[in-house]
C-alpha cells in the first residue's frame, strides 16, 4: 500500500488525521493518508523538530525497552497506546534477548489493529488488543494480559508519547497512576511526553491539533506535570530528561537539536 492511500477497513475515516498516522508519517512509513500527511506539513511549520524528535522518540523507546530487558531483566511489557508497528518494535527487541518474553500492545486505532495482528499472528508470545489505554481495567482485565502477562512477575508498563493524546479532564496522572496499582514490586513505569516551556508553543500545537484530529488530543503540557505522573517512585539514571539524552548509546547519537517543544521523560522503579 503506497503511503495507506488504500483503505484497510471501511471503519477508517480517513479524511481526519490520526496522531498515529501522522507520527508513522514521520518515521517515512508507508501507513498514512492525504489528511494526516498534510497535517502534519502544516505542524512542521510551526514546530520544526518535530520529525527529529519523532525520530528521537523511537529511538528512546528502543534504548528503554533493551536496558530494561537486559539489565533489570523485564520479561513482560505492556504497552500502551503503542502505535503503529515500524523497525524494531518492542517484542522484537525483547525476544531477540529471550524469545519467551511477553509483551501485549494496546491501542484504538483501525490501522493499527489490523497491522499489528498481521504482524504477529505466528508469535504467541506477543498480542494486539482493542482497548484505549485510559480503560485500565478492560485492558488489564483482557483474556490476552491474563494469558501473557504473570502478575507475579516484574512488568514494565510504557507510556510513550501517548499522555499528550488526552485532556486534562481525563486525569492522565490518574491514568498512570491505576496502572501503576496494578503493577507487582519490582516493575517498572516508562513515561513520555510533549512538553514546552513557552507558552505560546503549548498553545499553538494544542490548538490545532485538537481541531485537526476531531478533538482525539490533549495537550502539549510542561515539565513539571511528568514530574507528577512519576511522584514518589525511584527514577532510574539519569532522571527525567530530554529523550534523545536518556541513557545514548555514545556521545554521537543524535540530539534534539531546536528546543520550542521536546519529548520529556524517563523510568521509574515501582
Amino acid at each position: 500500500m503506497e503511503h495507506g492511500d488504500t483503505p484497510l477497513t471501511d471503519k477508517i475515516d480517513v479524511t481526519v488525521p490520526s496522531v498515529a498516522r501522522m507520527y508513522d508519517y514521520l518515521l517515512d512509513g508507508k501507513d498514512n493518508y492525504p489528511a494526516d500527511r498534510t497535517a502534519t506539513d502544516q505542524l512542521l511549520l510551526q514546530v520544526p523538530s518535530m520529525k527529529v524528535l519523532a525520530l528521537n522518540n523511537r529511538q528512546f523507546l528502543r534504548r528503554v525497552v533493551r536496558v530494561l530487558a537486559e539489565d533489570y531483566g523485564i520479561r513482560q511489557f505492556v504497552d500502551h497506546g503503542s502505535g503503529l508497528p515500524t523497525a524494531d518494535n518492542v517484542h522484537e527487541i525483547v525476544q531477540r534477548i529471550d524469545p519467551d518474553a511477553r509483551v501485549v500492545y494496546t491501542d484504538v486505532d483501525p490501522i493499527v489493529l489490523a497491522h499489528g495482528r498481521a504482524l504477529l499472528e505466528q508469535n504467541d508470545n506477543t498480542a494486539v488488543i482493542t482497548a484505549d489505554f485510559r480503560d485500565t481495567e478492560s485492558i488489564w482485565e483482557s483474556d490476552e494480559v491474563k494469558r501473557l502477562i504473570k502478575m507475579d512477575e516484574p512488568i514494565a508498563a510504557l507510556f510513550v508519547s501517548v499522555l499528550h493524546c488526552i485532556p486534562d479532564k481525563d486525569d492522565p496522572a490518574g491514568v498512570v497512576a491505576r496502572v501503576r496499582e496494578k503493577l507487582p514490586p519490582g516493575s517498572f513505569l516508562v513515561v513520555c511526553q510533549l512538553v514546552s516551556e513557552d507558552e505560546e508553543t503549548r498553545r499553538g500545537v494544542t490548538e490545532f491539533m485538537d481541531l485537526s484530529t476531531g478533538g482525539h488530543w490533549g495537550r502539549v503540557r510542561e515539565p513539571s506535570d511528568v514530574a507528577h505522573y512519576l511522584e514518589g517512585l525511584e527514577l532510574l539514571e539519569p532522571g527525567l530528561v530530554e529523550v534523545s539524552t536518556w541513557r545514548a548509546d555514545n556521545d554521537l547519537a543524535p540530539k534534539q537539536a531546536s528546543h520550542e517543544w521536546i519529548e520529556f521523560g524517563g523510568v521509574a522503579r515501582i
